[in-house]
């Protein structure tokens, strides 16, 4: 099947793109407001872009009535964010926060989270996280209905546990983070396997020249 992207109506294209985009991992953002009030929100168009410079983007769609949401408000306002990352035992708590509560919901207590005061930027993590990364946003992209945030890793909160005994790779019968396939449909890390390159590489075939 084909499809034309310039001619198919928004839904259309969203159910197309996360359907075959994925797994995709789920940025469990938290932010302050002006007012001092931490918000939690979780998103699946999320990924890391960059180690130099150490890029997150989160890309965040607008109400139905085309106004941001509160964490594009509060990112607009403290300039950084914290992405907390979402492993089994976050799960439930997890969807709870993306519920459309009042905002005077606190939804972090709600979820029966707790928050950690950050290290380098305004707001807090998730105690509950197996890894939180601070982040200063470095760009923002504006459009119609969705916004477009870099932002640049500041600092990384790990479990220690979620490490192997050097402190340098993920240890992954520790760290098994959730990600989203589809509509209400997600996927644990829990089967994992190498996949390297063969050690004698074929035989390389030559392009056809133009003729």
């Amino acid at each position: 099947m084909e499809f034309d992207f310039t001619a198919l109506p928004e839904q259309d294209r969203y159910r197309l793109l996360s359907n075959f985009v994925a797994p995709r991992p789920i940025a469990l953002v938290t932010t302050l407001s002006a007012d001092g009030g931490a918000n939690a929100a979780p998103m699946s168009f999320f990924n890391v872009f960059s180690q130099d410079p150490p890029i997150l983007i989160l890309g965040i769609q607008t109400r139905p009535d085309g106004t941001v949401k509160d964490t594009v408000a509060n990112i607009d306002a403290s300039g950084s964010f914290c992405v907390n990352m979402v492993d089994m035992a976050l799960a439930e708590a997890m969807t709870v926060c993306g519920i459309s509560y009042e905002p005077d919901v606190d939804e972090i207590a709600t979820a029966g989270l707790n928050m950690t005061p950050a290290t380098q930027i305004n707001g807090g993590w998730i105690a509950e996280s197996p890894c939180a990364m601070e982040c200063k946003v470095a760009e923002t992209i504006r459009y119609e209905r969705r916004v477009i945030i870099l932002g640049e890793v500041v600092q990384m909160h790990v479990r220690d546990t979620c490490l192997d005994a050097a402190g340098r790779y993920v240890n992954p019968e520790t760290y098994q983070p959730i990600a989203r396939l589809h509509a209400d449909n997600y996927i644990t890390s829990d089967r994992q396997f190498e996949l390297k390159a063969p050690a004698q590489p074929p035989v390389g075939i030559k392009r056809k020249t133009p003729s």
